[in-house]
């Protein structure tokens, strides 16, 4: 197991850690977990987090990644392009080209270096009708993984996940149960020993109708308003900036 002294973590609203409560305001997530259990074996451990909700993926390459290549870390996590696969007439296949550059800038700067696939949408009204260009730039993401020697995060193959009681009720973010799913599963890929932490979910039925009457509601409370701010350039990250904006020792 490599011990790592530092470790920054790029992306969007899913690195940032939404919706898993945390400390002073902001929240906690899958990075900060990980960051914690590598600060347990070393001391001089230092971790940043320059992920904001809503970034898409020219942004997340041009305003974070630049910052990694500069810090230097050991580790660079880099999840992108869910916002963008959302979007009407986003291309998988030039998303992909725009990534793998930014992967070989990190990967020339000496850090080992996270990717992600996203979780299989077919359970989504809505989104899973854009499985196919889902699953194309995920397996651009398998690609550029073995091109340039990084570590994957498969969250496709991931069956917890695609329980709802791992999500909030947004259905777009993650719950506390599903950011420490994730984190187990970063932490398993580093060959980093943890606590095993499964999660039995207990048996539930839902009746057809009930997935019906539940579908319409978050399309209505949460699909809606999330297409609106789209149309009026919009998004919920606007204004605001990095939580661990520096490489600076673990704190909680």
């Amino acid at each position: 197991m490599r011990q790592y002294d530092s470790f920054v973590a790029l992306g969007d609203s899913f690195t940032e850690g939404l919706n898993d409560p945390g400390t002073n305001g902001h929240y906690r997530g899958w990075a900060d977990r990980v960051a914690e259990r590598l600060a347990a074996d070393n001391p001089s451990f230092r971790y940043a987090n320059l992920a904001v909700r809503g970034r898409l993926l020219d942004q997340i390459v041009t305003e974070q990644v630049p910052i990694a290549v500069e810090m230097a870390p050991d580790l660079v996590s880099l999840c992108a392009g869910g916002n963008d696969l959302l979007r009407p007439g986003s291309d998988p296949d030039l998303m992909a080209k725009r990534l793998a550059r930014a992967v070989r800038d990190l990967r020339a700067s000496g850090a080992d270096v996270l990717l992600f696939t996203g979780v299989d949408p077919r359970d989504t009204p809505v989104m899973r009708r854009l499985r196919g260009r889902f699953a194309i730039f995920y397996l651009h993401i398998r690609s550029i993984a073995d091109l340039y020697g990084c570590r994957l995060v498969d969250q496709w193959s991931m069956q917890g996940l695609r329980d709802w009681r791992a999500w909030s009720e947004d259905r777009l973010h993650m719950n506390e149960d599903g950011h420490r799913l994730v984190a187990a599963r970063v932490l398993d890929v580093l060959g980093v020993p943890f606590d095993d932490w499964q999660k039995a979910w207990p048996e539930r039925t839902l009746d057809p109708r009930a997935r019906r009457r539940e579908d319409a509601q978050w399309i209505r409370e949460h699909l809606v308003p999330w297409v609106s701010r789209r149309l009026r350039g919009a998004s919920s990250g606007d204004g605001l900036d990095p939580k661990r904006p520096d490489l600076t020792p673990w704190t909680l």
